[in-house]
């Protein structure tokens, strides 16, 4: 067998396999989000306890936690050769606790610290207080990188496994 046909036979079974291979690549897209949808929504609050308890004003809901999953897309669709997710929270204000931001001196009316030092809101009450008086930056807490990263490591690893699966 010359050359050419062992690379033209080698060609017409990398091409029977087209189909097989777009398959493994939508699967490993829609996996590796998955996993960054995890990673994200692991760093994401409410995740500190103490005492036992989750703390803190707009940490008890877990909103913000649950947009990843919401908010996302993880199922891929393809568009010219190229599949397409999207790690995604649209939450107002993900992008503030995802960044860090500053904090101004100002007064939130409804905002209190409970009998037990819980800081808490109500804005029926007739309370407040005055915020960024000791802390005048929040750092972000990088969740989006997070899942990013995950991403990167659960495609790169898949891909690694399918690159032998399509060459042997």
């Amino acid at each position: 067998m010359a050359l050419g046909d062992a690379l033209q036979k080698r060609m017409e079974e990398l091409a029977k396999r087209q189909p097989m291979l777009e398959k493994r690549l939508a699967d490993i897209a829609e996996a590796a989000t998955l996993r960054a949808v995890d990673a994200a929504s692991e760093k994401t609050p409410p995740n500190t306890f103490v005492d036992g308890e989750i703390r803190g004003v707009h940490t008890i809901t877990g909103e913000l936690a649950e947009h990843w999953a919401t908010d996302s897309q993880t199922v891929p669709s393809q568009s010219g050769g190229q599949f397409i997710t999207a790690l995604a929270n649209d939450k107002q204000y993900a992008s503030y606790v995802n960044d860090g931001h500053e904090v101004e001196k100002r007064f939130v009316p409804g905002l209190y610290v409970d009998d037990e030092g819980v800081l808490s809101y109500d804005p029926a009450r007739d309370v407040g207080l005055v915020v960024g008086t000791k802390t005048t930056y929040v750092d972000g807490l990088y969740m989006k990188e997070a899942g990013v990263e995950k991403y990167k490591e659960v495609a790169e690893k898949e891909l690694g496994k399918l690159a032998k699966e399509m060459f042997q």
